[in-house]
Order: C-alpha cells, then structure tokens, then sequence
C-alpha cells in the first residue's frame, strides 16, 4: 500500500495528495500516469501525475471529485493508504526546444500540465500558459505554474478572474502576436477539441493528453480505444499524448458519455446513503 503525506483542497471538490511511491517518484517523467484502486474490489482509476518528487520518494496526484471511485478517493486522509497505485504508465511527453511553446489547459488539466510546463522551460522554450476555469474559485496551481511559465495568462467563463473568455481566447491571442511553434492542450475532451481547431486553423503543431475511460491501463482490455487519423490507438500505450489534429474528439466524447447514467445512479445511492447516516 502506498501513504498518503499530504493532503490539500484547491476547492470543495478538487483535491491535491503527496502519496508515497518511491520506484514510481524516480521512474516518471512528463505525462505519465497512474493506476488506482481503493478497497479489494474499488474500480481502477487513471490519474496523470502532477509531479514528483525523488528524494521524498513521493508523487503528486490531483483528483476531482465527480463519481463514486473519485469520491472514496478525495474521502482518504493523511496517513491513509492507497489499496493498489501503478506506474509509470504511458509514454512520456516529447520534450525539446521547439522555440515558443503555447501550453492550454483547463479544469484538473491544469495539474497534469505542470510537470509538461516545468520540462519545456528546463528545455529552454519560450512558455506561455493559458490557464482556464469557469469561475475565480476553480482556478487551481497559478502559482505553481508561473514559477515555470514565460508568460502566465488565466482565463475565466465569467471574467471573475484574469480575462473573460474561454481557453481558446487566450491562446488566439497569444498566436495573434507571435510566432507559436507547439501547442500542448490538457482538459475536457470538449476544450481540447476546440484548441485543435484553432490552432489548426494557424497550421500549429499541436498535442493533446486524452482523458478516455480506461480499466487496466496496459493494453489488454480496449476500453480506452481512440481513433487517430483513421486508425484504433489505446490511450494507455500508444498515448496519452497524441497529434490533437488527427484525433477524433466527436467519437472520443461520446464514448465518454457511454456510462454517464449508471455513474449518476450510483453516486445518487451513494449521497442517499451520507444522509441517511447523517453524514
């Protein structure tokens, strides 16, 4: 089993924890996953890790709290374990000196981002990130991310925060007055999707880290199949990091909404059983 060292809220259902996991703290690099299980018989999440640290021999993970696998999840304390965590899985993201990297991220994205940020800089790119909420309160690790970014520009649907707009505003405006040479986009299908049309409306490399419904994250069980310029890949590994132009976002979300009901059925069992209790 592997400690949890830390925990911290970025918000009511945002949660980040330093767990201990010494082979996986040496062994990752950017864009790289993990596996998760709570309980002998807890379903197996997928969770990019959001740093690392060697010498602590820990990782970062952030989850948000949406079903009932991350909610058992965000419940775990300090001094809890975590029943199974595996990784290093996937394939690392490609990292040179590309010259003007846009990084366009939004929602938990934003947390898998920042290793990505923290190795273009290392690289030598000019790195600005585009960093996007709904709201001021969902805005999560803007710190964190300055400390590596160029140029940091925050975006928010309400204009509560830094700029009124979407994540695609920021990153036009970004490629409006300069020359971008890559764009790397994490976040809801929904966003990636746009961020690839838009950039490649200006011809901009651009890769986006898919978020597909996963089970062993190995290979072996297909469930995380995507279609990428006309052919099946498996998130797990072949990705997650692929050309965000050859993806096909449309069959990629709805393949994501293929247990949506079931999910909202079993989380409402789950908060009837709370208050029932009292809790």
């Amino acid at each position: 089993m592997n400690r949890i060292i830390s925990k911290e809220y970025f918000s009511a259902n945002v949660v980040k924890f330093d767990v201990e996991a010494p082979l996986i703290a040496k062994a990752c690099r950017a864009g790289h996953f993990v596996i998760v299980k709570i309980g002998a018989k807890g379903e197996r999440v997928p969770l990019t890790i959001a740093g690392s640290d060697a010498e602590k021999g820990t990782i970062t993970l952030v989850v948000q709290k949406i079903g009932v696998s991350s909610t058992k999840i965000c419940a775990l304390n300090e001094g809890d374990s975590i029943t199974d965590l595996v990784g290093p899985l996937g394939k690392a993201t490609h990292i040179e000196n590309f010259g003007t990297a846009v990084c366009a991220c939004g929602g938990v994205g934003v947390a898998p981002m920042l290793p990505i940020v923290k190795a273009l800089h290392e690289a030598g790119n000019r790195v600005v990130t585009v960093l996007a909420a709904r709201t001021a309160e969902l805005v999560i690790m803007e710190k964190q991310m300055k400390n590596f970014s160029d140029e940091l520009i925050v975006m928010t649907d309400d204009g509560s925060y830094g700029n009124k707009g979407l994540v695609t505003n920021g990153v036009e405006t970004v490629i409006q007055r300069e020359k971008v040479d890559r764009c790397i986009t994490v976040g809801p299908a929904v966003m990636m999707k746009f961020v690839s049309l838009l950039t490649k409306k200006y011809n901009i490399p651009t890769i986006a880290s898919l978020n597909t419904i996963m089970v062993d994250g190995t290979g072996m069980c297909g469930a995380c199949r995507v279609t990428v310029d006309g052919k099946t890949r498996f998130v797990c590994v072949d990705g997650p990091e692929f050309d965000a132009h050859l993806v096909d976002f449309e069959e990629m979300m709805m393949r994501l909404g293929g247990y949506r009901d079931i999910e909202q059925s079993e989380m409402y069992k789950v908060e009837h059983k709370c208050k029932a209790a009292g809790n």
